[in-house]
């Protein structure tokens, strides 16, 4: 019976990744091409999450001041929910909410990109960010789930959202790490071409 329900996980997340490949490819194209404009430009590019999603924000700052799976000069990135001085001292000072808007506000420029990733896209903290993007004339990829919520109502034309196919906040989690390695793949393959199989 555990076993079943245990393969049965396997299985579900397997056909949602089959059934997203169509569906998120050009969105995932279009997330590349704002990144790569971005950082070829001489932007940075700011990433937050909310909740869980903080971690995958924090993944993909990583994967782009370092490496993804090769070697290439750090690109500009930052994580907004990795400083606890700073999150405390915003949180403190007014409504948590406004912890990530407040930084899009200090750090952000136009021609930034913030990405946002939200899986019911109805997150306040990462809904803030994106309203202080607006302001600062940036662009957003939107990470999301659940057909945008919130999060997809704001959005512009020139914005990109990567919204997985599904209600279910794991599997929205299992996909949006896919997305993650997509976008790091591809950019790197945009910046440094292919990479030599030997």
């Amino acid at each position: 019976m555990l076993e079943q329900r245990i393969q049965q996980q396997f299985f579900e997340s397997a056909d949602l990744k089959y059934q997203s490949a169509e569906v998120l490819s050009r969105p995932i194209a279009d997330a590349v091409g704002a990144l790569v404009g971005c950082i070829t430009a001489g932007g940075k590019v700011l990433v937050c999450g909310g909740g869980r999603s903080a971690g995958a924000a924090q993944q993909l700052a990583a994967d782009l001041v370092g490496r993804f799976e090769r070697e290439r000069p750090g690109l500009a990135a930052v994580a907004l929910s990795t400083d606890g001085a700073v999150l405390a001292a915003l949180a403190e000072g007014s409504e948590y909410a406004a912890v990530f808007a407040q930084q899009v506000h200090a750090l952000g420029q136009p021609g930034d990109v913030l990405v946002a990733i939200s899986a019911t896209g109805d997150s306040p903290v990462v809904l803030g960010a994106v309203d202080a993007a607006r302001v600062k004339d940036m662009t957003v990829v939107a990470l999301t789930g659940r057909g945008g919520g919130a999060l997809a109502k704001r959005l512009s034309d020139t914005d990109v959202n990567v919204c997985v196919p599904h209600d279910r906040v794991s599997r929205i989690r299992e996909v949006h790490q896919l997305v993650l390695h997509c976008l790091c793949d591809a950019v790197d393959l945009q910046l440094l071409g292919e990479q030599d199989s030997a």
